[in-house]
């Protein structure tokens, strides 16, 4: 179902069209706990700001982007370097199709090329769920290896409810008493042909 995808780099050029894809999320759910859509001309500084240190990757199927997943810093201090905060968005009529799973796939291998060890997921969680929140992505995340270890209660507003959030968490190498330090993006860059399997 999903042997047409492809996985690439999204640059600055992208922005509209993964744009298209967060959209919905931030007007529709508390998936995101945003409230405005950002500008295009916003989004592409957060691309370009993730791709400083980070793989900000997309998924395309016939040509059209169909989802994006990308990593930030879990926290900024020095010891934080090898964890990370990972999002990934698939577009509303592509879940459940594999293109996910292709995403957090081919961000883990880079990761794990940078010598980053710990993946974080902040999570939106529903006490119950509603027709703005279901936990589709814990269980996505779960299914992927992540672990849950830890919840707050009713720290987000969003549509006029209060949505409690998890912290899930997966390990992707050894850690070390003197841990290699992390490689930046363009340093494996070289790789991505092999890694993503388009050589």
């Amino acid at each position: 179902m999903n042997s047409g995808i492809q996985i690439r780099v999204a640059g600055e050029a992208d922005a509209e069209a993964l744009l298209a894809i967060y959209a919905p999320y931030v007007q529709h759910t508390a998936i995101t706990f945003e409230y405005e859509i950002p500008s295009a001309e916003e989004f592409r500084g957060r691309i370009r700001n993730v791709l400083c240190r980070y793989p900000y990757l997309a998924a395309e199927d016939g040509g059209e982007i169909v989802g994006y997943a990308y990593v930030s810093p879990f926290k900024e201090r020095a010891a934080y370097d090898w964890a990370v905060e990972t999002s990934i968005y698939v577009r509303q009529d592509r879940k459940r199709g594999g293109v996910g799973r292709r995403l957090y796939q081919a961000l883990e291998d880079i990761l794990k090329a940078q010598g980053v060890l710990n993946l974080n997921a902040c999570i939106a969680c529903p006490a119950q769920e509603d027709e703005y929140l279901t936990r589709d992505s814990i269980a996505f995340h779960q299914r992927l290896g992540y672990q849950m270890v830890g919840e707050f209660h009713q720290c987000g507003c969003k549509f006029g409810r209060w949505y409690n959030m998890v912290w899930m968490e997966k390990s992707i190498g050894e850690h070390l008493p003197d841990q290699p330090p992390v490689k930046s993006f363009d340093e494996i860059r070289p790789l991505l042909p092999e890694i993503l399997g388009t050589v």
